[in-house]
């Protein structure tokens, strides 16, 4: 009983929370049990108290990749660590070791603040720092795995504090073994990055490279200025429109399948990734089935980017799921394509 009061008294434990606030679609998803510890002691001791119970289990950071079709009837845990400590600087780059729950874009403002580059490509993507590893998050030409260096996390199986190397993390495009082999095994409690001391800007993406000219951009500063720019123009602020950035992962598709669409679409935008397959744009896919702005009640593909789907306002996240269903559903018959989420459907 004492184990337990001390538990609760660690980590606020609350019963029947709306989840409104903890995912960016605002879907008023409760869970039965919510738990938000601060440091390993506190999570070991959660983990200890309700080890025993049959309940379902959820970690969330932000709630910035995730949709809730109905209520959770078990334990959310939202890892709350903090912190950003500089663990080496040999001159030439430094080793930051930074808390799963510090926000991502106040993480990379910072980095740029202090003269560690690397990150300015991924400014401004929603979520928290102990959810990047997860989903692999990248942008214009850059992934968080090019920063990474390694992450602590709780193994839920062996029960027990870890240290994952890259190597062990199999990250590849929007995905990382935390989503495939290994899901629901690991509670990310911090992730260290390698960044530079001297500027490595990335430009190799047209609309940014074009826009940074345009800026007269010459520093790290200046690329992040122009990429919040960039995703401001084109995205939705979640604060307003509940979104949860792009629902969908570009395909990657068979290159006989690729050359029967560009015979009816000879300038279809693709990107190789081997010999045998091409990368589509999802959102080309989404316009050309004629889902670019198109709203259904309360949810819609936003108008200048059809790959990101809004809540305009009360939708329900089966709402939103059934609208995701019926633009793949329409992708699929329309090209013999099959678009997969991004967005975890809880």
């Amino acid at each position: 009983m004492q184990n337990e009061i001390e538990v609760l008294q660690m980590t606020d434990m609350q019963h029947d929370l709306s989840l409104k606030e903890f995912n960016t679609f605002g879907i008023d998803a409760r869970a039965a049990l919510f738990a938000r510890p601060e440091n390993l002691e506190q999570l070991t001791l959660l983990l200890e108290e309700y080890d025993h119970r049959q309940l379902p289990f959820l970690i969330i950071g932000e709630g910035s990749n995730i949709l809730f079709k109905s209520d959770f009837e078990g334990l959310v845990v939202n890892p709350g660590m903090k912190g950003i400590e500089l663990m080496e600087d040999n001159g030439q780059q430094v080793l930051i070791r930074v808390g799963a729950g510090e926000n991502w874009d106040n993480w990379v403002q910072h980095a740029t603040e202090q003269g560690w580059f690397g990150l300015e490509n991924l400014s401004l993507i929603p979520g928290s720092v102990g959810s990047a590893p997860i989903q692999n998050i990248g942008a214009y030409g850059v992934e968080m795995k090019d920063r990474f260096a390694w992450l602590d996390a709780w193994d839920l199986q062996q029960k027990q504090s870890v240290r994952l190397q890259k190597e062990e993390c199999s990250f590849r495009y929007r995905s990382s073994i935390f989503k495939t082999e290994a899901r629901g095994r690991y509670i990310i409690t911090h992730v260290a990055f390698r960044l530079n001391r001297a500027p490595d800007l990335k430009l190799g993406y047209g609309p940014v490279k074009e826009a940074f000219s345009l800026a007269g951009g010459s520093t790290p500063l200046d690329l992040r200025n122009v990429i919040i720019s960039i995703r401001n123009q084109k995205l939705p602020d979640p604060d307003t429109h509940g979104n949860a950035g792009s629902f969908f992962k570009n395909p990657l598709v068979d290159m006989t399948i690729f050359k029967c669409i560009r015979v009816d679409y000879p300038d279809i935008p693709n990107y190789p990734d081997s010999e045998n397959r091409a990368k589509i744009p999802a959102a080309w896919l989404i316009e050309k089935a004629g889902w670019k702005g198109k709203r259904m009640g309360n949810v819609g593909t936003w108008p200048s980017q059809p790959l990101v789907i809004v809540n305009y306002g009360g939708a329900t996240g089966q709402e939103i799921f059934d609208f995701s269903e019926q633009i793949r559903n329409d992708v699929d018959r329309k090209f013999s394509v099959y678009l997969e989420r991004e967005v975890n459907v809880v």
